[in-house]
């Protein structure tokens, strides 16, 4: 409006005239962002200054550690044990931009990579590994619980597992750090399907950062995933539908019993009625000469799943070479002090047998 009258007015009479400060009127945006520009490094103790590229180095290898969770806070005190001189807020405005905020919303970002073959043909371990999650019943509790599992498609081996009250990202993100720790997952491709914690743009930088190709399957095609779904039907019909558990503790620990029972002693029909673990181990006799590594598949690209030192010097998912190979126990805890549900049914029955013929 005032410069549609600056011919015949100046221009200080006209901001006059409409209580306009002149400071507004010769205001020029810039392009960009409002303020100070972030700064690019940081200083340390010693008064030598690094480049954020290098903070962030530091603070992914702080939430490598295994059961590492922290958010930006205990992020910084970290930082600062490394003699950094550093804020909370610019490590929450650099975990921000590289998605690594330990956040409670699920923000998911770009497109998603769908599944292009519903049948995966695996050649080796740790070529191709999915997950799910289920729901666990708890009959003392009244509530269900939720089961999420990882399993390697070409051993049918379940890699890891856990029971919680709530699966949220962060959970998936530290159950795929774990699986990383040990067997690594550099190449490796992930599948999943569109749950809101698969989604989640945290779980896919994760798995970018962890170079590993993470696919969805199709909606409403839960046979895009039937490696994960019949393992899930095991569990159900060897499990859930055997027995009643009293609290999420009985639940936890006959599932942990059950998992190394499907791992180490369960024969697989697939698998040549062989265990998981069987398949493990004979892939990497068959793919050795002295020393258990995992050998370079024709299919592998350089550097991919099929080399990865933490799987090299591990056997057994647990003990590394030189080490006395630790046979895990099958008897304990036991299944069988537990409630069947067909035994309760046979009580019930008699009591109510008794009832009658008094």
């Amino acid at each position: 409006m005032v410069r549609q009258f600056t011919a015949k007015a100046s221009a200080k009479d006209l901001c006059g005239y409409l209580s306009l400060p002149r400071s507004v009127y010769y205001y020029v945006p810039l392009n960009g962002r409002r303020g100070a520009r972030p700064s690019t490094h940081t200083f340390k103790k010693d008064g030598t200054t690094v480049s954020n590229e290098v903070v962030m180095a530091d603070i992914r290898t702080c939430l490598s550690r295994e059961f590492c969770c922290y958010g930006y806070h205990m992020i910084t005190d970290d930082l600062r044990d490394l003699s950094y001189i550093i804020n909370d807020k610019k490590v929450y405005r650099l975990m921000d931009e590289n998605n690594l905020l330990l956040g409670k919303v699920i923000r998911s970002r770009g497109k998603r990579e769908f599944a292009k073959h519903r049948r995966i043909d695996a050649t080796y371990p740790m070529e191709f590994i999915c997950m799910d999650i289920k729901y666990i019943w708890v009959d003392g509790e009244r509530r269900n619980y939720f089961l999420l599992t990882i399993l390697d498609v070409f051993t049918r081996k379940a890699l890891e597992q856990i029971i919680q009250a709530s699966i949220r990202h962060i959970d998936v993100i530290d159950l795929l750090r774990k699986i990383n720790h040990r067997y690594g997952i550099k190449g490796v491709t992930v599948r999943n399907d569109n749950g809101s914690q698969f989604m989640a743009g945290a779980v896919k930088q994760f798995l970018r950062s962890a170079e590993a190709r993470q696919e969805f399957t199709h909606i409403a095609t839960p046979e895009e995933n039937a490696y994960i779904e019949a393992f899930h039907s095991i569990v159900q019909r060897e499990v859930v539908d055997r027995f009643e558990f009293a609290s999420f503790y009985e639940a936890k620990q006959t599932l942990q019993a059950h998992l190394t029972w499907y791992n180490y002693e369960r024969k697989h029909g697939e698998l040549g009625r062989i265990t998981p673990q069987q398949k493990w181990d004979q892939y990497e006799k068959e793919n050795t000469t002295g020393k258990i590594i995992f050998a370079l598949s024709g299919k592998a690209e350089a550097g991919n799943a099929g080399e990865q030192p933490a799987r090299n010097n591990l056997n057994n998912g647990d003990c590394q070479e030189g080490m006395n190979l630790i046979i895990p126990s099958f008897q304990k805890p036991s299944l069988l002090p537990m409630p069947l549900k067909t035994q309760r049914a046979k009580e019930q029955t008699d009591l109510n047998s008794f009832e009658k013929s008094v």
